[in-house]
């Protein structure tokens, strides 16, 4: 037993207030009126009878009342085991199920630790969390014993990233709904990996006490397949050898020989050995990469032989097809547009386009749909038919470049892209007789695969209104004077990218600037949707499932369509009403995922766990006794892995405190003072 404001009890020295209100006590009389006082004789009266004390019993509750009053302020309470508490406490079990607790029986023992602690709750509701990107409820605070250790025993392993930052976020949103004290019992594998960026993320709330139960005491070696640079996309029968290289890092390993294994469709192709020095990385290159014609399923493996198999190997998909068809629309006449975009995709894009050039009175029998993306080169009119075609193939999921040129001055607004034309900007007449880039997004990939555009001379460009509000383009690249010269706007399930001046080496000298090809190439590549980051993706990725933006096209009256999701359990995730209308699906699980786009395209991606789940280096005694907020104390009891048995356990000592058991007694000792003191008061005036 112990007081949590010891310091009231100096007020103990009150208690002498009432002994010197009842010996202050006097025996007063009526004055009598006399007629003389001579026969009186003069004496002093004794006052021993008035110093004595009178009403004991008074006394004595009015005592009790001061004392347990001053009790009441120091808050006594006392230390009760933790399995002894009462009911009004939540017990919350959260489990670790993140990608590393695969790692020998990680797991399992995490489920049997939690069976323990559920065995000695006492009369307290429980309830049962999985953790590991985000915390996943299994129950809701109950009291059934029965459910709870169902609910244990149904927690699978999971793939996903563990952050305790993420974890504390959650249980913090928690303990704002619950009023009651919060007993957080954590079994996990307590990796490094997991804390927070900074140590104030891991703070909890008052109410939250934190119970860490670890079922390691101390890193593992393991070695994994951390990373693999593959493409793709294979373009033709006769493409240039496909490289792949895979990087093989140790955590805690000594130097040892690995060998490495590139599989393509369950088949191994080609087996290499590599040396991983002591705790670092090695870099394996497999030259050729054969696969079929459609998707293939690719992994790089290693023969690992430690305690977590599951991460000695990473997935990708790889996609080879004929290379795609390109339309390039031009003025009649116009020459020199067709010859740089046509060099220029021949030099960079690796066979992955045929380029088809044509003027544009012959554009009206051309089907749009046969096309990967249709470029429309300093036209000076557009025939409403083709517009209407183009239109339409741009929103079923289209992609379209438009050079504006010099042609398009004439004009009041730049077809099917929409944007007014402002004025015209004709740069050779201003002094300089040119403007170079002001300002660009680098996050744009046709722009950062180009550096920028530096030294790049404009000598013409249009100056249009990109809008504002949902169907807004937006502005990639400015002018010196803010001229917008590179626009994207998404139409439907489609996208255009308008460049306000031209292709044609008269407008400006950007098709003989070195940055002309990575431009050209990677615009291809965006357009045509071939930028599949090497067909690879870590656990808890969001991937893009279409295009445009939902309000977008709620406003243009357009009807969304349904995608397709195929998990690599072979089931579809989405309901029939998120497939409609889901703009995004979160990559949840390892494996390999097939999907079919809002805009028609057929998709296949490998998933992997995150590599920073392969290293099981443990968080320090220290660390993991200022997360608990415990100082310096010893977490041995804590984060041993006997911490969770129910011997252990019970050692945990909770302060409770029975503050309010004393006011109870206050209350009742104040109401027999009040009654007891009125009948003494009517008892003294009796006696008058």
């Amino acid at each position: 037993m112990g007081l949590f404001a010891p310091w009231f009890l100096a007020a103990l020295a009150g208690l002498a207030l009432p002994f010197y209100l009842h010996l202050l006590k006097r025996q007063t009389r009526k004055p009598k009126a006399v007629s003389s006082l001579m026969l009186y004789e003069s004496r002093t009266q004794s006052s021993t009878r008035h110093r004595r004390l009178r009403y004991f019993l008074l006394l004595s509750l009015r005592l009790l009342l001061l004392l347990l009053l001053i009790l009441a302020f120091a808050n006594p309470f006392v230390n009760r085991n933790a399995a002894t508490l009462s009911s009004d406490r939540l017990v919350l079990l959260v489990v670790d199920n993140s990608f590393s607790m695969r790692a020998g029986t990680r797991l399992a023992d995490a489920k049997t630790a939690a069976m323990s602690v559920l065995s000695g709750k006492g009369a307290a509701r429980g309830q049962v969390a999985a953790f590991g990107s985000q915390l996943r409820l299994m129950t809701q605070p109950i009291e059934d014993q029965s459910a709870l250790r169902a609910a244990v025993q149904a927690i699978p392993p999971g793939d996903g990233h563990g952050n305790f930052g993420e974890l504390t976020r959650a249980v913090r949103a928690m303990a704002q709904s619950v009023h009651t004290p919060i007993e957080l019992h954590l079994f996990s594998d307590m990796q490094r990996g997991d804390l927070a960026a900074t140590f104030s993320d891991l703070a909890l709330p008052a109410n939250v006490k934190l119970v860490p139960h670890a079922v390691v005491s101390k890193a593992q070696p393991n070695w994994t397949v951390e990373s693999v640079d593959a493409p793709g996309q294979v373009w033709g029968k006769d493409a240039k050898p496909v490289h792949v290289q895979a990087v093989i890092a140790g955590y805690g390993t000594p130097a040892a020989q690995r060998t490495v294994s590139l599989v393509v469709n369950g088949k191994t192709t080609a087996t290499k050995t590599v040396a991983v020095p002591a705790n670092g990385r090695a870099t394996v290159d497999f030259p050729a990469l054969e696969v079929p014609y459609g998707f293939s399923r690719c992994e790089v493996k290693i023969d690992a032989a430690d305690a977590f198999p599951a991460d000695d190997l990473r997935r990708f998909a790889v996609q080879r097809s004929d290379p795609q068809k390109a339309l390039l629309i031009h003025n009649y006449g116009d020459s020199r547009s067709p010859l740089y975009v046509g060099a220029a995709l021949s030099a960079a894009a690796q066979s992955a386009f045929i380029l088809e050039s044509i003027n544009v009175n012959e554009a009206a029998d051309r089907q749009p749909s046969n096309y990967a993306f249709i470029v429309l080169s300093d036209l000076n009119t557009v025939p409403s038919l083709l517009e209407n075609s183009l239109a339409g193939y741009v929103r079923s999921g289209g992609s379209l470049f438009i050079a504006a040129g010099t042609s398009a001055g004439g004009r009041s607004q730049i077809p099917i892209f929409g944007a007014r034309i402002v004025e015209t900007r004709d740069y050779s007449r201003v002094p300089g007789r040119f403007m170079a880039v002001g300002s660009s997004d680098s996050s744009y990939p046709a722009v950062a695969k180009a550096g920028g555009w530096p030294g790049v001379k404009f000598f013409y460009a249009l100056d249009v209104d990109p809008g504002v509000g949902p169907g807004a383009a937006r502005v990639i690249v400015r002018l010196g004077d803010q001229t917008p010269l590179l626009l994207e706007k998404r139409i439907g399930e489609g996208r255009v990218v308008l460049l306000t001046s031209g292709l044609d080496n008269l407008t400006n000298d950007f098709p003989l600037n070195p940055a002309f090809v990575p431009f050209i190439e990677q615009t291809a590549r965006y357009l045509a949707g071939s930028e599949r980051q090497g067909g690879a993706r870590l656990v808890d990725a969001f991937l893009d499932l279409r295009n445009s933006n939902e309000q977008a096209r709620e406003h243009a009256g357009a009807q969304s369509q349904a995608v397709e999701v195929t998990d690599p359990e072979g089931k579809r995730p989405l309901t029939l009403s998120e497939a409609a209308s889901a703009q995004t699906f979160q990559l949840v699980e390892a494996g390999y995922y097939q999907l079919r786009l809002a805009n028609g395209r057929q998709d296949e991606v490998g998933v992997n766990p995150d590599p920073k789940e392969s290293n099981l280096d443990v968080i320090p005694d220290d660390v993991l006794a200022l997360w608990r907020g415990k100082g310096n104390e010893s977490t041995q009891n804590a984060s041993a892995p006997g911490a969770a048995t129910p011997q252990n356990t019970s050692q945990n000592k909770t302060p409770q405190s029975f503050w309010w058991y004393v006011m109870l007694l206050v209350l009742a000792a104040a109401v027999a003072e009040s009654a007891l003191a009125s009948r003494y008061l009517g008892t003294q005036r009796e006696e008058e």
